[in-house]
Formats: C-alpha cells, sequence, structure tokens
C-alpha cells in the first residue's frame, strides 16, 4: 500500500536511475546547490510520509521507498561536494 507521493517538480528531480534523485539550482545552465540547501531541501521532506516521488519529467519516477531515496541522495550529493566517493555512485 503506498503512503503517499511527493510532486517535486524541479527542485528535487528524480535521474536516470529511478532510485535516486539529485538537486539542482539551474537545470538549463547546469548549476549545482550548496550543501546547506540540499541537507535543507531533505529535511523538509522528511516531514512527508511518501514513497513515490515524481519528477517533473515524464517517465521519472521513484516508485517505491520515495523518501529514502531523497536521503541518500542528499547524502551522496554533499559526500560529493566534500570530494568523497562513495561506492553508490555507479
Amino acid at each position: 500500500m503506498s503512503r503517499g507521493a511527493l510532486l517535486t517538480g524541479d527542485t528535487i528531480t528524480v535521474v536516470l536511475d529511478r532510485d535516486w534523485v539529485s538537486f539542482m539550482w539551474s537545470y538549463p545552465n547546469h548549476i549545482p546547490l550548496d550543501e546547506a540547501t540540499v541537507l535543507d531541501i531533505a529535511r523538509r521532506a522528511e516531514r512527508f510520509a511518501f514513497d513515490r516521488v515524481y519528477g517533473g519529467w515524464w517517465g521519472r519516477v521513484v516508485v517505491h521507498d520515495g523518501a529514502a531515496a531523497v536521503r541518500r541522495s542528499a547524502d551522496r550529493y554533499v559526500a560529493r561536494l566534500h570530494g568523497e566517493r562513495p561506492n553508490t555512485d555507479m
């Protein structure tokens, strides 16, 4: 049974590997977000119960465990900002 859905537009975007999301300031110009903003977005999303994440583009949906996908994606994003290469980059 689904616990709900998060409709993100482009603040949080579902990426091609639909178990993950990403974050960006400007998609047309490929300008990334800073650490504090990404962590704030993830923290705010944690207030909601949801399994699915619907991105702003067709066919981009995390179909299960969406809340965990947002959290782990934020952690991975911040790790990369610090130069870390977690084994989840594959």
